[in-house]
């Protein structure tokens, strides 16, 4: 008789075995083929992206790291041609090495490149084609970093790899939510529009049964209106309860499809003491999105 092979660990206990091994905050994560300086092939790896530095797991379950790269002194990312299909290939130049990495499909690829050159530049490109929402993750990701490295050079003493991470945020980066959601009700949501119509005027947040979610949206066409829409969560996908419903792979996308089938019109609604983001979400939006392929009867 056969032994039994042990259980994987569950995505809670990968994280909190990744934290101990390093403090440094996570900022995006999936698999990457990567070919450094020693490596004669390519080597497929799940890698994350923690502050500045690339950890390289042999899988997606695996609690300890084969390889790690610092790419904090990035001399340059460029750009390699690709006869594969919907591969994207890059070259990180760094001063000791340069790296070729390659991902799968070209949404991949942009993320990737997206999320090295904001921490290693501390400024979001402008030569990514990425979604709106994927774009906001990037300034998010660009304040934490920016606020870890002031923390970082406050304590020059304490290392980072030594530290060990609280868990208190574990849900919010195993599985990050769009910039707009809040924990707030059917009414909050309501007030917080109709008394900071500046910041945008789109809110995620709770369904009413916990185990969903809802849009709420404040729109000005003759007179201001509030409409609610259910967003249900069936398997991994997200579904849009509309005349036709709408089904898509992850909230960020939810978030995107509504801003472009309104043309911009609707713009997810961010607390910040910088509205320039706000305003570049919405610049973003009038030269992408000029017209759209469908239209949303109940949105209009």
């Amino acid at each position: 008789m056969m032994a039994k092979k042990p259980p994987k660990p569950a995505p809670r206990k990968i994280f909190q075995e990744r934290s101990k091994i390093t403090a440094l905050p996570l900022y995006f994560e999936g698999f990457l083929l990567v070919k450094r300086s020693e490596y004669q092939e390519y080597k497929h790896y799940w890698t994350e992206l923690r502050g500045t530095t690339l950890f390289f797991y042999t899988d997606k379950k695996s609690t300890t790291y084969v390889d790690k790269l610092d790419i904090i002194d990035l001399t340059c990312l460029t750009d390699q041609n690709s006869t594969e299909k919907n591969c994207v290939k890059f070259t990180l130049v760094l001063p000791k090495e340069d790296v070729q990495l390659k991902t799968e499909n070209t949404e991949s690829g942009e993320e990737w490149r997206g999320f090295i050159l904001t921490v290693t530049e501390l400024s979001v490109p402008l030569h990514v084609s990425l979604l709106p929402g994927q774009v906001i993750r990037l300034h998010e990701v660009l304040e934490k970093e920016k606020k870890r490295r002031i923390e970082t050079e406050r304590t020059p003493s304490s290392s980072p790899e030594k530290g060990k991470q609280p868990f208190e945020d574990y849900e919010d980066v195993l599985n990050p939510m769009p910039a707009c959601f809040y924990s707030v009700s059917r009414k909050e949501a309501t007030e917080m529009l109709e008394k900071n119509p500046s910041m945008g005027n789109m809110i995620l947040r709770p369904g009413s049964d916990s185990r969903n979610y809802s849009i709420t949206i404040r729109q000005e066409i003759d007179l201001p209106r509030i409409k609610h829409y259910k967003v249900m969560s069936i398997g991994k996908n997200y579904t849009i309860e509309l005349e036709k419903p709408v089904t898509l792979p992850n909230l960020f996308s939810v978030i995107d499809y509504f801003v472009k089938e309104t043309r911009g019109n609707l713009r997810p609604f961010i607390y910040s003491a910088d509205e320039t983001l706000g305003m570049f979400f919405i610049s973003l939006f009038q030269t992408k999105n000029k017209s759209p392929q469908n239209k949303m009867s109940e949105i209009n």
